[in-house]
């Protein structure tokens, strides 16, 4: 028996054979053609052909994990259809008469090496989507086809890195886990193994002479132990029995009401990003949508999207919770999350730059266009709209003379729409101090733990190395929330924490004592979270 530790990417556990892929290198050989125009005529039939394939990838990513994760997909094909490929390659064929494959794969480390000396950590990750591209050419030129060959029996499958076009191409129900030795827990493997539910666990060193032999997955521990002994299989067993066990008592918490033994209502919402989220908040009857983060309609596209594009997706949110509440955060774009078309310059400290709010006000008209959309869509449901990143009364007020500027537009148009509150995000120590002030201007707050912990701590949360010190259970942080629950009260607005603290049951208890009047979640963190709520006591506030 071997254990060996890795990193957790996707939670689960699996049991089986390993399937060790050994991935073709193409070893491509400079070969001399004499018609260069029939073999770039070959070489625009297999881009053609690709392009066919991303287009088919795309809609049936979208189906497992939404849009916003299957448009990797998208760029790929953008990257083909601009051109990235083709000019550079059908020159190369052209000047030296080479074979399309020596070409493409030329051109294919050239643009992977380039990606590699970019600063941006972003950017940099478009080298995997180079190499899948190129991975797919090469496939298709060589009559292979791109698939990742590993029969009918389900196995884990362990490979030096899987792209998420190799993890699209497989069946469900044959792939137990994944191991890989690269990997990262924000990728778009990542993402999709999480979607599709397969546990998987990356840092394990690639050995195909594992092929074939038994081993288990652990994605929550990030452990693989192959050829495990009948000791460790009876112990994993019965922690799989036990976390079974634990699902099926949850279960039991769906009809369940969000209160305390002592009666008091504590409405639990879910924070989601995507559309496909929906389902599982309402699996789980979450009280409404506490936090929608709109800007996931911006990334990972080429431009910004129309008011309609907007208003139909913020109509289908508000429409498909029937009349429960929808909380939609208008756009968060910078620090952490970028989209290229936005054209913000680099910063030395992103975090506190220009982001959040701070973009939607200087640029007024990007403001407008999803304001307009929120507008429209609230005639169809609950809806309320949340700014980010408040740290003044001035901002606020700017913000109420652009909303009243868009009502007497709409009203002249005679464009419907229904009510919709206005709150803020309290994330900055500023807005904390001021929470008194802005409670006279807003209808709600919700506190956003996450930056709030990062900006109180003067800690980076991206930062291993103080990552010990952004926790929102420092006193420092809690003292915070406190002030904010008081403020808010005073002036008999509502307040929901829509952090990490949120999920954690153990501040569960303390964060009702305060006097928090709703808790926002990952949707898959609410049973747990309903359960624990349940089982408490707090005096009655």
């Amino acid at each position: 028996m071997e254990r060996y530790q890795g990193k957790s990417i996707a939670w689960g556990m699996a049991e089986g054979k390993i399937f060790s892929y050994v991935k073709d290198r193409y070893q491509v050989e400079k070969i001399k053609k004499k018609d260069p125009e029939g073999e770039i005529e070959r070489y625009r039939r297999t881009e053609e052909e690709a392009i066919r394939q991303l287009g088919e990838a795309y809609d049936k990513a979208v189906e497992i994990v939404g849009a916003r994760s299957a448009s990797l997909f998208e760029m790929q094909a953008m990257l083909l259809k601009e051109g990235h490929f083709r000019a550079p390659v059908e020159q190369m064929i052209r000047e030296m008469r080479v074979c399309a494959e020596y070409a493409v794969a030329s051109q294919g480390r050239k643009l992977a090496r380039a990606c590699q000396q970019l600063s941006d950590e972003r950017e940099r990750r478009t080298e995997a989507d180079i190499r899948d591209i190129s991975k797919r050419l090469l496939a298709l030129l060589s009559g292979q086809g791109y698939a990742t060959p590993i029969g009918q029996e389900p196995v884990i499958l362990m490979a030096r890195e899987i792209s998420p076009g190799e993890l699209l191409q497989l069946e469900r129900n044959l792939v137990l886990g994944l191991v890989t030795e690269v990997g990262m827990a924000d990728s778009h493997t990542a993402i999709l193994a999480a979607a599709m539910q397969i546990p998987f666990v990356a840092g394990i060193p690639f050995r195909p002479s594992w092929n074939g032999k038994m081993a288990v997955v652990d994605g929550r521990l990030g452990e693989v132990i192959v050829e495990p002994d009948e000791e460790e299989l009876q112990k994993i067993h019965l922690r799989r029995q036990e976390e079974l066990k634990e699902q099926k008592r949850l279960e039991a918490y769906v009809q369940k009401e969000d209160v305390t033994l002592d009666g008091d209502r504590i409405p639990l919402m879910a924070n989601i990003g995507e559309l496909f989220e929906l389902e599982a908040a309402r699996h789980s009857r979450a009280a409404g949508i506490g936090l929608f983060r709109s800007e996931f309609l911006y990334m990972e596209r080429e431009t910004y999207p129309s008011e309609e594009e907007q208003f139909q997706i913020y109509r289908q949110i508000v429409q498909e919770m029937q009349g429960q509440p929808v909380v939609i955060r208008t756009l968060d774009i910078g620090a952490d999350k970028q989209a290229d078309y936005f054209r913000l310059e680099s910063e030395m400290n992103p975090a506190m730059g220009y982001r959040g709010i701070r973009i939607s006000l200087d640029r007024e008209e990007l403001f407008k266009t999803q304001l307009k959309a929120l507008f429209r869509a609230s005639l169809y449901g609950d809806l309320s709209v949340l700014y980010p990143m408040i740290t003044s009364v001035e901002e606020v007020e700017a913000i109420r003379e652009i909303v009243c500027d868009i009502r007497e537009e709409m009203d002249a148009k005679r464009i419907p729409y229904g009510k919709m509150r206005q709150g803020i995000m309290i994330e900055t120590p500023a807005a904390v101090m001021i929470s008194d002030l802005l409670a006279e201007k807003v209808d709600f707050f919700s506190i956003g733990t996450n930056d709030l912990t990062q900006y109180t701590m003067a800690a980076d949360r991206q930062n291993p190395r103080v990552a010990h010190l952004c926790s929102a259970r420092q006193p420092a942080v809690l003292r915070m929330i406190r002030l904010t629950v008081q403020n808010a009260h005073k002036k008999g607005i509502p307040v929901t924490v829509c952090g990490e603290i949120a999920a954690d049951l153990e501040m569960t208890q303390k964060l009702i004592a305060m006097g928090v009047d709703a808790l926002s979640v990952s949707p898959n963190q609410i049973l747990p979270l309903r359960k624990e709520l349940r089982s408490i006591t707090v005096r009655s506030r």
